[in-house]
């Protein structure tokens, strides 16, 4: 199982930012960018938003790692530009077999989200929240309340406060009041990235 990170365009130091802010262990922030189950997409050498270009990272990453694309499931967590890669790279790796457990866009507003697996927004504001869910709502979903800036949420998600809502709005769930690192902590662990964190 492998979480895979699809940056925006931005300093990769704020990526390193993000993942403390998940309290991820330290120990899967390889110089490579490659472990076990941490896949971090270099956006230094090809653009953030390009499919192509994650899934040749990720088809070289499955050779080195000797891998099995049917069994290897994979979550993509996006960022802003990356959101546009992932969702495109997601699509085109179940067409090649692959197996997909879920995607998480981070501020991809105005990106269509689609697909037979689990999706999930986060947005720094509610009014981005509202008018990407225009395209596509997903899953259970986040956005910071007040709004935050659009890299602070992905440098200091600890840091973003604001509602869960849950994806079916007419049972007697209401939103829950939380940070955007605790609904992406929940969120990972329930697709199996439990190793990922501090303990």
């Amino acid at each position: 199982m492998s979480l895979v990170i699809c940056p925006g365009v931005h300093d990769p130091k704020l990526t390193q930012h993000f993942l403390q802010g998940l309290q991820v262990r330290s120990g899967h922030l390889g110089d490579r960018n490659t472990s076990k189950d941490l896949l971090i997409f270099s956006t230094e050498f090809a653009p953030a938003y390009s499919g192509f270009h994650i899934v040749q990272f990720l088809q070289e990453t499955l050779q080195q790692h000797q891998w099995n694309r049917a069994q290897t499931g994979l979550v993509f967590l996006s960022f802003s530009a990356g959101v546009v890669g992932a969702v495109s790279a997601a699509w085109t790796w179940q067409q090649l077999g692959g197996k997909v457990k879920a995607l998480i866009a981070l501020d991809g507003w105005g990106v269509p989200l689609y697909g037979d697996f689990p999706i999930h927004r986060i947005s720094h504001d509610h009014f981005t929240h509202w008018s990407s869910a225009l395209l596509g709502a997903g899953a259970d979903s986040f956005y910071a309340e007040p709004a935050i800036d659009h890299l602070a949420l992905w440098r200091s998600p600890q840091t973003a406060q604001g509602w869960w809502v849950p994806e079916d709005t007419t049972t007697q769930r209401s939103p829950l009041a939380t940070t955007a690192a605790v609904f992406l902590t929940v969120l990972l662990k329930r697709y199996g990235e439990s190793s990922l964190f501090v303990s």
